[in-house]
């Protein structure tokens, strides 16, 4: 079995976990602070630390608009720093990703620079430049609450560019080779210096074609096969992780045969989980799970219930969407593009035995677990902020001031706090969040098969349990307020239980 079908993945922004080093005290998180917490990663039963972008950008949309692949933003370090962090990280025997944003860059870039001001030199095609800003009228706008249009006019060039998300954020024009040789020279620089892998942050994306829209085209899945060829060749035991929010069978062309990306964010699960819960009815994750497909061999899920953007809801259909909008949107200011900026433990109106059903969901379903920085130890949301931001605020490590992220009186993001939301507190109460959630990390260890036995359905007669079968272990969810007699067990309102079928 390759390492990243049973590993435990932990996302952490570097900018909001840890102000620490000689570039820290500014209220910004750095890789010293991350390299300072990875002791407690170890303990929590991390496997692999995935690191939101840390390249220089203007940082207008937190690091996802880069403006140089090969540079460290200020803010958080040097290259020293990074490749400290490697090192550490492996010497306590866990694995190391990133993001790398390829769809777009940012506007501030130099290749974007040099195609505005010279058309006919050798970057002038390395985006997508046209005169009709009405092409493409098949591809959705995604951020439409920000956006009008796919395409923003440059005085400079007297031009209209492509841009899939913000207007800061052109699209890189993959029908130009020399951006696939770019590419691929990233990759390498990033690789070489010792990286296990990486998310390809858009990667639907890529291509755009006239009347066929512009995601998952052929041309795109193609792009990924030959991505994955080079990553086989020079780096055979990294992995490449898609974000690709598409609907199962859009989803399952980024695995291929097993011959295109290892692993894919598994969004079609992802808001059932949460539309569950709203109609104390499992039944929307049955429905789900029967149109899932199998894995090729050598394939995972990356299961999640939040990240760093917006709990997005655009794989579901408009009823639903309607539903979870009145049970987990209680403020309009919470809303975020096609979804709800809120953390797990707001979204669950902070119900301790919500976030625990959850949890166990996360660890017992099919695919690897993915968390999310700070939803260990329950931390809130900070719904004033801008867009995503609401969720991307400084870990808590410790009571008062600056609660063990920074010395600084005036953090970059405000620190939302709360009574014991701390890993310090925590960590030293045995009942805490924080430690049921390090146990059933262990348990989830305890029974390797998670990784690769097959999903089988159980009908209990019950509509609010959600129950499955995984290899030897039996699998039960209430998501009602009720206490179900089961027989071999009772669960609790909104209580779980994994039972070895040996027991029953």
């Amino acid at each position: 079995m390759n390492w990243y079908e049973n590993a435990i993945f932990y996302q952490a922004l570097v900018g909001s976990f840890k102000d620490a080093g000689p570039s820290g005290g500014q209220g910004v998180g750095t890789l010293q602070g991350v390299i300072e917490k990875l002791d407690y990663l170890q303990w929590l039963g991390v496997d692999c630390l995935w690191l939101s972008p840390f390249y220089a950008s203007p940082l207008k949309d937190d690091g996802y608009d880069i403006a140089d692949y090969y540079a460290i933003h200020p803010d958080y370090g040097t290259m020293e720093d990074f490749e400290q962090l490697v090192a550490e990280t492996h010497k306590r025997g866990m694995r190391l990703m990133t993001d790398l944003a390829l769809n777009h860059t940012s506007t501030e870039h130099e290749w974007f620079q040099a195609s505005r001001r010279d058309p006919s030199g050798p970057y002038g095609n390395y985006y997508v430049w046209g005169d009709d800003p009405n092409r493409y009228p098949e591809i959705r706008i995604i951020f439409t609450d920000v956006e009008d249009s796919t395409w923003a006019w440059d005085e400079v060039r007297e031009q209209y560019y492509f841009h899939r998300f913000y207007s800061h954020q052109p699209d890189l024009n993959y029908d130009n080779p020399a951006v696939h040789e770019e590419v691929f020279r990233i990759v390498s620089f990033w690789m070489d210096k010792g990286l296990d892998g990486f998310r390809l942050d858009a990667i639907p994306y890529l291509y755009e074609r006239d009347g066929q829209g512009g995601e998952s085209l052929p041309e795109t899945i193609a792009f990924v096969e030959k991505l994955r060829a080079f990553m086989d060749e020079n780096y055979p035991e990294a992995v490449m992780v898609a974000e690709a929010n598409q609907p199962p069978k859009e989803t399952m062309e980024f695995f291929g045969t097993g011959n295109r990306v290892h692993m894919v964010f598994n969004f079609p699960l992802m808001p059932r989980i949460y539309e569950a819960l709203a109609l104390g009815d499992a039944t929307p994750l049955y429905a789900i799970m029967d149109e899932i497909p199998e894995l090729p061999a050598g394939c995972q899920w990356g299961t999640f219930l939040r990240n760093h953007d917006e709990l997005t809801l655009e794989m579901v259909d408009d009823a639903s969407r309607e539903l979870m909008y009145r049970h987990y949107l209680p403020d309009e200011q919470m809303r975020a593009h096609v979804g709800i900026a809120r953390r797990l433990a707001p979204l669950l109106g902070n119900d301790r035995r919500k976030i625990e059903l959850f949890f166990s969901l996360l660890l017992s379903m099919p695919g690897s677990p993915f968390f999310y920085y700070g939803d260990e130890i329950g931390m809130a949301d900070s719904p004033s902020l801008p867009d995503r931001d609401a969720v991307r605020t400084p870990m808590q490590w410790a009571p008062g001031d600056g609660t063990g992220f920074t010395t600084a009186p005036h953090p970059r993001r405000p620190i939302v706090g709360g009574t014991k939301i701390n890993v310090e507190e925590q960590k030293t109460d045995p009942t805490s969040l924080l430690n049921t959630v390090r146990e059933l990390i262990a348990q989830r260890k305890a029974f390797p098969e998670l990784a690769s036995a097959p999903f089988e359905a159980v009908e209990t007669g019950e509509a609010g349990i959600f129950a499955f079968q995984r290899g030897g272990l039996l699998c039960l969810h209430n998501f009602t307020a009720d206490a179900v007699d089961l027989g071999p067990v009772e669960l609790g309102p909104f209580g779980y239980a994994w039972l070895p079928i040996e027991d029953q």
